[in-house]
Parts: C-alpha cells; structure tokens; sequence
C-alpha cells in the first residue's frame, strides 16, 4: 500500500461528523433548544421522527418502566450481562481508590476521588434497538455512584411514542427513573441546557449517528462535558494461518453488519487465509437479511478490506496506525502473548477466535462503548472511570513550607506575581 492508500484506511468517519450543512443545522437546532426548551425537543421529535409528544409525554412515566416486559430469556441476558460489567467496573473502582505520599518530610500530596455530580446517557435507536448500550453506560455510572443520572432515548421509529421495553427493563433492574424520549440530538441540547422537563447534566455520553455526535460537540461550547467521539463501528483481526477461515468470516460480519458507514479490516501473514476467508464471506453473507449483507458488503469492501503483512510484527504496527475500537488476535496460542505485547492503540483486545465482538459487545463485562474514527490512540473505552473526578489533596507543615520558600519566591518574582510571595514573605521575614 502507499501511504496515500494507508491514509485512506485509516481515515474514517470524521469528515461526516464535521460536514458542514449538517453543522448548521445542528447549531441551529441547539439553539432552538436553548431558546424554546421543550417546545424545541417536541418539534424536533416531530421533525426528524415522525412523531407528536407534548412537553409533558418526554418523560417517561414510573408507571411505563415498571410495567415494561420483554421474553424471559431477553430479561436473563439483561441480567446476565449486568452481572458482568458490575463485576469488571465494581473491581475497577475498587482499584481508583484515594491516595496520598509524603513528597518530602512534612509535605504530603494526593488525590480524593468522587463520582460526577449529574450525567446523560444517550441510547440510539433508528436503525435498531441498543437495550446493550443503556446497560454499557448505566453500569458504570451507577457503579461510580453518580447522584443524578438521567437517560434519553428517542422512541420506536413508526410508533407513537413508544420506547423499546428492553431499555425500560434495563433502567428498571439499574434504578434509572429519569427517562426521556427525545430526538437524539435534540436531547443531547437539553441535556446540556436543562429544560422545562430534562434536568440539566454536567456531562452527556453514548454513541450515535453523526448528527448527535456533533451535537456532543457543539454543546461542548455550552459547557458540557463529553467524551471521545463514538461514530460508525469498525473491527480490526490479526490472524496467521492458524486461524480458521470459516470463524474468521463470522466474526468479521459481526461489526460489518452494522451499516454502509461501518468499516471491518482483516490482517494476516497469509495470502491463503484470504482466499479462504472471502470463499467463507460469500457463503455466509448469502445467510444474512439484505440490509444486513449490504452493510457488510460496504464495510468489507470500501470501506475495509483485508492487508496482507509480511510478519505478525508488521501486522501489529498496522493495527496500531488504524487503532481500531474493536480488536481480534486470532494467532497460534504461542505468538498470543508476543502480538498483544505489541498493540498499543485499540478500543478493546480479544484474543483467540473463542473470544469474539458479539460476547465483547453483549456480555464480558469490558468496556463495548470504545472509541472511534482512530480516536483509540488518545481515549479509552467507557467505564466507571468516565464518571468519576480527581481532586488533588495536599498538606504541608511549616517546616516543609519554609524548606520550600525559595523556590516559591524565585518563580514568583520570575513570573511577576508579588502577592504569591509575599504570602511567603509574611510568613518568613523575621
């Protein structure tokens, strides 16, 4: 490949966040939010989804959520998948704990931590129902122990207001009792502004088309807090010709069949296991429904493909320039170890072809909101973590404050600021 043909696979996704009719429009919707509040998120919803709520119909009533219903067996996957991801982020908060060191005699420092004051979960649903999404974001922060957490969720394209009863199953089982259904970005302004209705949150989180991600932008100007882009999926898997070809197919179609916009790479030492594996593709792209074998087609074709490599050394520093959201190692069990070692820019790693997206996606318990678009080289999936502070602690005594007086001064001086050395001064002049 020349690096012309590398750019181009690496780079995905941001452009259609940032074009810019949509960034004018978003801007404009944002500002009807902040101007009209709910009559803006109604007639939003009513734009952009087809349907008509009052101001007092975005809240999703107690009533709703407590008589929410889906199949028993849906309900123990729910439960099951919670269990999971409390696990993982329960021991993961347990590892943030408060800490301090003494710096030098008299002189300690270190960190409080504590959950965010109030949060917004935004659960995507148009193309299809997210029940895991909801369970992804609201584990972590209700695990992180943040007070106020609402959800927004728009209702179930062609109905009449409805919510998908799985996500209100999952707010239930969590405590969510602050539900809305909204249009996405829309809800994303009001979250941000605070309505009649929403309660204002300090930080907005979830992934969504291109238009609620810009909204996560935007809104960034209005002062609240959101994290890595979370846009199109896209699945990278390193594989030797160890692997096999017909699981290999299978699990490249698991992120492939998320849309036209998605993008799925295979990266292998061996030209054979290609072959092999587009024979597979074909047979079982043949089994999928229409939509879903077209949007595999996109994210296979051009939008991914498959790079043959030279060495698992070079499989890796490709994976590390794409820095994919999801990552499959599908490598003889010897060299598992040696090809992980050497991944450093990924939302997620799984190794081995028994480890595959779907279970990452639905029920490990690791992080599945990851980041997107590359932004793996910078940011990091969405866990507890997301949803608690650090706040830096410190004591000195006067010994250790007059030991470090002279450095005080000097940069106070150096720097122009005599109040803060005086404030020394006062202490030390006789």
């Amino acid at each position: 490949m020349s690096s012309g043909d590398r750019a181009d696979l690496c780079n995905r996704g941001i452009h259609d966040i940032f074009e810019p009719a949509l960034r004018e429009s978003i801007g404009k919707l944002i500002e009807d939010v902040r101007v009209r509040g709910d009559a803006a998120v109604c007639d939003a919803l009513a734009t952009f989804d087809g349907i008509t709520l009052t101001p007092q119909q975005l809240r999703v009533s107690a009533e709703e959520i407590a008589a929410a219903r889906v199949e028993p067996s849906l309900e123990e996957a729910l439960i099951d998948a919670i269990e999971h991801l409390r696990a993982f982020n329960t021991e993961l908060r347990r590892r943030t704990a408060d800490w301090s060191i003494e710096i030098e005699p008299g002189l300690t420092a270190g960190e409080k931590i504590t959950p965010i004051s109030s949060v917004g979960l935004f659960v995507p649903s148009g193309k299809a129902s997210y029940p895991s999404v909801a369970y992804q974001l609201g584990v972590p922060a209700v695990v992180a122990g943040v007070p106020n957490i609402s959800l927004i969720v728009p209702p179930v394209p062609g109905g009449k207001g409805e919510v998908d009863p799985a996500v209100l199953v999952v707010c239930r089982l969590l405590g969510i009792t602050n539900v809305f259904r909204v249009n996405g970005p829309a809800g994303i302004a009001a979250l941000g502004f605070g309505t009649e209705s929403i309660p204002q949150v300090r930080k907005a989180v979830g992934p969504g088309s291109p238009a609620v991600t810009l909204a996560q932008v935007e809104m960034q100007r209005h002062g609240l807090a959101t994290m890595m882009l979370l846009g199109p999926t896209e699945s990278l898997v390193i594989a030797d010709n160890t692997a096999d070809p017909a699981l290999l197919a299978a699990d490249l179609l698991i992120e492939a069949e998320h849309g036209t916009d998605s993008s799925v790479v295979l990266v292998t030492t061996s030209a054979a296991l290609i072959d092999a594996v587009d024979a597979e593709l074909a047979v079982q792209l043949a089994a999928l429904p229409e939509v879903r074998a077209t949007a595999a087609r996109a994210s296979l074709g051009p939008n991914g493909g498959a790079v043959l490599v030279s060495s698992l050394t070079e499989a890796a520093e490709v994976a590390n320039m794409y820095a994919p959201e999801h990552l499959q190692v599908a490598v003889d069990a010897s060299q598992e170890d040696t090809v992980v070692d050497m991944l450093v820019n990924a939302g997620e790693i799984l190794i081995g072809q028994n480890t595959p997206f779907s279970a990452g996606n639905f029920v490990i318990g690791a992080p599945a909101s990851l980041p997107t678009s590359g932004f793996a080289h910078v940011s990091s999936g969405i866990t507890v973590d997301a949803f608690l502070k650090r706040t830096a602690v410190a004591k000195s005594n006067e010994s250790a404050l007059r030991r470090m007086s002279t450095t005080v001064i000097a940069m106070s001086d150096h720097e122009g600021f005599p109040a803060h050395g005086n404030a020394i001064r006062r202490r030390f002049s006789n």
